[in-house]
């Protein structure tokens, strides 16, 4: 479906899941790969009910619906495989095996494909099985320990940094170095990527910060954990807020300037000691205009500051709008394709099929199956109607 992209030509077979496969799926599909998605005749609920319209990272995709309860499903997924360059699921380990369509069938039909697999703790270790999610993965990678306000609990930032930073972004990489591989004559081969592996790499860089005793005070007490009075969310005389980033001592020194305070004769921002003090000052300074008053001042300038937009703000800041950040796909809203590129840029993403398994003869037949074996697929059940539109 997509028309540009640098990915135009790749194909991937998408075993319709929840959660992060599906939106590393999309991100191939925004960059010009053609994915297609096997879907089952009953979706499985995830306790969050909505429209299938509304599920958004199903973007710029046509689905099948198979039976894979049925061979003869089985061997329509199969003969899907062997035309793909890659393949996504995000099954329990052993899910897909039991389906008959494991790394081993299909490596047996297509030895070049590359095969990713996305889970929360991976394809082995002892809790390879067991159910979870962001929150279980975040919190046993000790990420999550580290966010937070001082003595209170840790606080869950939202489900980004396991299940898309964690796991969709290093699906995306471990996917498209595999598929660089093989394009320089290597096999294809089996990627595992798990969340509990993305979100300890993303700690690489405050790993670093620790050992070098510039990061291992208790949550909420160092400098990029909203310790620092220099690193924090204020609030405006509006009830609205300011992100205040201001760490070099430049940055600083113009944040204190524009806030109307000698930067000399201030409160030592190196000094720990100081910080109560610090942020005592900036907050009742900053509590006595609101948050566009505060950016009409700040704009433009060298002090780390920019208001906290609203999810229906967002779209519409000049800097946003001007990067048109987000698109609209249909009648909703939604985030552009990115990262950009300058001789192969991506076309705008269509909207997600209302009624999954609309196109699934279409599909098949587009990938090389026989319309004889089609029909014989409808007869028989095992190619799923689409399903009815919610």
């Amino acid at each position: 479906m997509a028309e540009g992209g640098p990915l135009q030509g790749i194909r991937i077979v998408e075993m319709v899941g929840i959660g992060p496969a599906p939106f590393a799926a999309m991100m191939l599909a925004d960059l010009g790969a053609e994915v297609i998605r096997i879907d089952r005749p009953t979706p499985s609920g995830n306790g969050i009910v909505r429209a299938a319209r509304f599920d958004l990272v199903a973007r710029g995709r046509r689905s099948v619906i198979l039976d894979l309860k049925r061979p003869e499903a089985v061997a329509c997924a199969l003969d899907l495989v062997a035309g793909a360059d890659a393949l996504i699921e995000g099954f329990r380990p052993g899910v897909m095996e039991r389906l008959g369509l494991g790394p081993n069938a299909c490596h047996a039909r297509n030895p070049r494909l590359v095969y990713g697999r996305l889970t929360g703790w991976g394809q082995t270790g002892p809790l390879a099985q067991v159910p979870g999610h962001d929150l279980n993965y975040l919190g046993l990678t000790g990420i999550l320990d580290m966010i937070g306000r001082e003595g209170e609990a840790p606080v869950p930032p939202l489900n980004l940094v396991a299940d898309y930073a964690g796991g969709s972004l290093m699906l995306v990489a471990g996917l498209l170095a595999a598929l660089v591989n093989v394009q320089r004559g290597g096999e294809g081969q089996v990627v595992d990527a798990a969340m509990v592996d993305g979100v300890a790499l993303l700690g690489t860089a405050m790993a670093g910060l620790r050992a070098a005793g510039l990061h291992n005070g208790p949550r909420g007490t160092n400098i990029l954990d909203g310790g620092a009075p220099y690193y924090d969310v204020y609030a405006c005389a509006d009830g609205a807020h300011l992100s205040v980033a201001p760490i070099e001592p430049k940055f600083r020194s113009a944040f204190l300037k524009i806030l109307g305070f000698d930067p000399v004769g201030f409160p030592d921002l190196d000094d720990r000691a100081a910080w109560p003090e610090a942020r005592r000052l900036i907050a009742a300074r900053l509590a006595e205009r609101s948050r566009d008053d505060w950016c009409a001042l700040f704009d433009g300038s060298d002090a780390c500051v920019t208001p906290v937009l609203t999810p229906q703000e967002a779209p519409h800041h000049p800097h946003n709008a001007a990067r048109s950040m987000h698109v609209q796909v249909g009648d909703i809203v939604q985030p552009a394709p990115a990262p950009r590129f300058d001789k192969t840029p991506a076309s705008t993403p269509a909207a997600p099929e209302e009624r999954p398994g609309t196109e699934g003869a279409a599909v098949l037949e587009d990938w090389g199956i026989a319309s004889e074996r089609i029909a014989d697929l409808i007869e028989t059940g095992a190619l799923g109607a689409p399903r009815p539109q919610e």
